[in-house]
């Protein structure tokens, strides 16, 4: 399984150089730029007072200190995220606060003396220094767990204060990115190795809240770097896009007063659910709360039930973690007892159906229904716990979880059960992420550049989210009546494009000119969002708009009044509409799905209020749609990687957003032949590169070649095109980038067709 992994890992790490969403030259080029500011040289040259101000001075009048570049700078100079967060946690984490004021403080109303904090700054700057002496002693080839222990200890022997503080972490793993990972607490380094499938050093210590040293888990990141072939601060980031940190839930199935189970229940219909329903009534009015006031109210109502006060309060507190602490994306262990007999993942926020035996409702993917027992019992008398104190818990869990896509054909073990019907697969990542963002938003933007697929994949992930929810299928299994019902202009998904000349009395209402023997009259006509929301009132199922295009419009004149009701907190409020006076409730079974072009504008330019309103999903090229499609021996995956590496050489401004995307090269007849290759190039590549150059003929050159472009003239060598001269095409068409990516493919290739070690490694 590690093999998968890394295949997995080196997938995604190709992905982001060549989309741009990882720079290694900017990285090291700012790391070098924190190493003149602040590396042990330039901090040992200063002292007194000077020292103090330039490690923890936060005043305007001064340049920015080491604390605020480690957890708050952001710019072209140096972007701190760029290396890890620190953020969050006690104001003093740095040990020393500026209170602007002349006082600084170590602690709330613990002043001391500038002359003291200049000696607490001096003893921090020489402890930092001794660290990077410690540091340069440990070279990374040796890194492994063994290592990191003596790393360990010898870091705790020249730092003792700084060993345990994040910050002086990550000010050493900028300086030797090489030899330390970018997760700068405890949790984070083990979170992430149970994702890698790998117990941490010490094994079964706990996940929440462990009493280990940031440095003993550096060896394993060290080592995978290493295997990659990138700096642990590139794997950092890989990791962090391929897991977000979240957390592990235990969940109890079984009635306390009839020890029924209603496991079939919540497998059945994609929910994790708990009781209390003679009690505890539907909590979502009183989820804005403060969490103390919610748990007083929920022990106050189940006084009745339990006489012990400490007893209540745990029940109370549980209840409380169910309803607001698990978050979309959590880990829910369904269990009865220690026995856990499914594995899924949060999705939806807190409902409450109030026909069930287990009314208070999160939605949930439910990904394995394996029986497994527990290695360490967690939860014992609870329904509702935190799982995480013993990692080999969370390992069971994820092993579970991430082999239910790498179980091979034929295999002679036994297939994991399927938690999801027969009839009904689960949804892919990408669906799980954007529907997770319609159901915590209510309406998303899928953006990117052109021909990256956004319409088509709005379409289709709309037509399957309203068919999995009205008919408990998927939309390719729907019969053609029920298919009816989700496509057509009426359905539960409809569609729209937005365009200069859209407004308010298109989207919502307004009035329209009718004749009638001559005579004009005015009526007021309902327009297609307020159609939608009126047909979604009267039906539990769910509706979708999809709007492409949407950047193309004028959105807020186009939504008027409805850009508050939207968001999904104040859905079923009603609002009285300006034109008939009459009322208007956005029922929260209605999803707006829209696209965006970045090509014709960038999302910083929307307006504030729209960008708080809609959650926003980007869509980037893919040439793993490409893969194994040739033209007359030219590798479409590689030919259009190298073309978008020229794009974002060139064009540099807003490159990013003005690459080509894959399905210039996927017209509903398959590219099999170079002269559909040359008429896409010639019809719908070329037009669209002029407009990027704005007909600069020079940097269109640059980008196609002196083949292919002649800019003296300033024009394309049409007659290139032509049937006689195929041949010349073919050459001028053979970018020498295309050498890198086509060795990277069919690398892939191999290693995917190697069924020895790896991939038939147990979990």
């Amino acid at each position: 399984m590690r093999g998968e992994i890394l295949r997995e890992l080196k997938a995604r790490m190709r992905k982001g150089l060549a989309d741009g969403t990882f720079d290694q030259d900017l990285v090291d080029r700012q790391a070098r730029h924190f190493q003149v500011e602040f590396g042990p040289d330039a901090l040992s040259r200063l002292d007194g007072q000077a020292l103090l101000h330039r490690m923890h001075a936060r005043r305007e009048d001064e340049p920015a200190s080491l604390a605020y570049w480690l957890e708050y700078k952001s710019d072209d100079e140096f972007s701190s995220r760029l290396f890890g967060s620190i953020s969050g946690g006690s104001a003093y984490k740095f040990g020393v606060l500026d209170k602007h004021d002349g006082r600084w403080l170590t602690g709330a109303d613990k002043a001391i003396p500038a002359d003291d904090a200049a000696s607490l700054a001096r003893e921090q700057r020489d402890e930092l220094v001794a660290g990077c002496k410690v540091l340069e002693r440990f070279e990374p080839r040796d890194a492994g767990d063994f290592w990191a222990r003596e790393l360990h200890a010898a870091i705790g022997d020249a730092a003792p204060s700084l060993s345990t503080d994040a910050w002086a972490h990550k000010y050493w793993q900028i300086l030797y990115p090489d030899r330390l990972d970018p997760f700068h607490t405890a949790v984070m380094q083990r979170f992430h190795l149970l994702k890698l499938l790998e117990l941490p050093p010490d094994e079964v210590g706990p996940l929440v809240q462990p009493k280990t040293s940031r440095f003993s888990c550096a060896g394993r990141f060290v080592q995978l770097a290493r295997e990659l072939g990138t700096s642990t601060t590139f794997l950092g980031r890989l990791l962090s896009e391929r897991s977000p940190v979240h957390a592990y839930w235990r969940v109890g199935t079984t009635s306390g007063s009839t020890g029924e189970s209603q496991w079939p229940v919540m497998q059945e219909q994609s929910w994790a659910s708990i009781g209390w329903h003679q009690y505890v009534p539907d909590l979502s009015g009183m989820l804005t709360l403060e969490k103390r006031d919610l748990k007083d109210a929920i022990v106050h109502m189940l006084g009745g039930d339990y006489k012990d006060a400490g007893v209540r309060k745990r029940k109370a507190g549980e209840i409380v973690n169910f309803a607001t602490e698990i978050a979309p994306g959590d880990t829910v262990l369904a269990c009865e007892g220690a026995t856990v007999v499914g594995v899924g993942r949060v999705t939806g926020a807190y409902e409450y159906r109030e026909a069930l035996v287990f009314p208070h409702v999160r939605n949930v993917e439910w990904l394995d229904a394996e029986r497994w027992t527990m290695p360490v019992f967690e939860g014992r008398q609870t329904t509702v716990c935190q799982i995480g104190k013993s990692a080999v818990n969370v390992l069971t869990a994820e092993q579970h979880v991430q082999r239910r896509d790498r179980v091979q054909p034929n295999s002679s073990r036994e297939q994991t059960i399927s938690t999801i019907p027969a009839t009904l697969s689960a949804l892919d990542e990408w669906s799980i992420r954007v529907e997770a963002s319609l159901k915590r938003k209510g309406q998303a933007i899928l953006y990117g550049p052109p021909g990256t697929g956004k319409t088509f994949r709005a379409l289709k992930l709309a037509h399957e989210l309203a068919a999995r929810h009205a008919f408990r299928k998927s939309f390719d299994q729907l019969a053609e009546e029920e298919r009816e019902q989700v496509v057509a202009s009426n359905g539960l998904v409809r569609v729209c494009t937005f365009h200069p000349n859209w407004g308010y009395e298109d989207f919502v209402e307004g009035v329209r000119p009718a004749t009638t023997q001559g005579v004009i009259s005015f009526h007021e006509r309902d327009g297609l969002f307020k159609t939608l929301c009126d047909d979604a009132g009267k039906s539990d199922r769910l509706h979708i708009l999809v709007i492409d295009e949407i950047n193309r419009g004028d959105i807020p004149r186009i939504f008027g009044e409805l850009l508050t009701v939207i968001e999904m907190d104040k859905r079923d409020q009603p609002i009285t509409l300006p034109v008939s006076g009459r009322s208007l409730r956005v029922p929260k079974n209605v999803f707006v799905l829209g696209t965006m072009n970045t090509a014709d504008r960038s999302i910083s330019l929307l307006d504030a209020a729209l960008r708080r309103r809609f959650s926003f999903v980007e869509l980037m090229p893919d040439t793993r749609c490409l893969a194994g499609r040739h033209a007359a021996g030219i590798q479409l995956g590689p030919w259009l990687e190298a073309l978008n590496e020229r794009l974002r050489k060139h064009l540099k401004r807003n490159a990013r957003n003005l690459q080509v995307g894959h399905a210039y090269l996927m017209p509903p007849s398959p590219i099999t032949s170079l002269v559909e290759f040359g008429r896409v190039l010639r019809d719908d590549i070329i037009p669209l590169l002029e407009d990027y150059c704005y007909d600069d003929f020079h940097t269109l050159q640059a980008i196609l070649g002196t083949e292919l472009v002649d800019a003296e003239v300033g024009c394309i060598r049409e007659a290139l095109f032509g049937p006689s001269r195929q041949e010349d095409l073919r050459q001028a068409l053979q970018f020498e980038e295309m050498d890198a990516y086509a060795d990277e493919a069919e690398g892939e290739a191999s290693e995917d067709d190697d069924d020895s070690g790896d991939i038939a490694e147990a979990p």
